[in-house]
């Protein structure tokens, strides 16, 4: 039960995180995105697999490419979602889900990395 519960505050993190640095994402408080993550959660479960499958044959003609707009519409789906989550517009949802990504990878890392499993050089 406890690691799903870290990776669920660390997705909120992540959430706030990208807040700060993509203009027109917004979160308001961590109560918004302690939600906005649980929602975002969902949307990942059981929306996304339905527009990836929706849009095959422009992510194929796109070479994978188009994957970035789906994670980004699936992104403005949760924020239609939760209450004190917002983003403004389609290319912020597609530059916020790369952040997202990309900050929440990292944490993760960071957090869920022991310092024997690193190699010293």
């Amino acid at each position: 039960m406890w690691p799903y519960l870290v990776h669920w505050f660390i997705a909120s993190l992540a959430l706030i995180m990208t807040a700060y640095f993509v203009p027109g994402f917004k979160v308001h408080g961590f109560i918004s995105a302690l939600i906005a993550a649980a929602v975002v959660g969902f949307v990942n479960i059981f929306i996304w697999p339905i527009l990836a499958i929706l849009t095959l044959p422009l992510t194929l003609l796109t070479f994978g490419l188009f994957l970035f707009v789906v994670n980004g519409i699936s992104l403005k789906i949760a924020a239609a979602l939760s209450p004190g989550f917002e983003i403004k517009g389609l290319w912020p949802a597609v530059v916020g889900s790369i952040v997202l990504t990309i900050i929440g990878w990292l944490m993760r890392y960071v957090i869920f990395t022991h310092p024997s499993d690193a190699v010293m050089g």
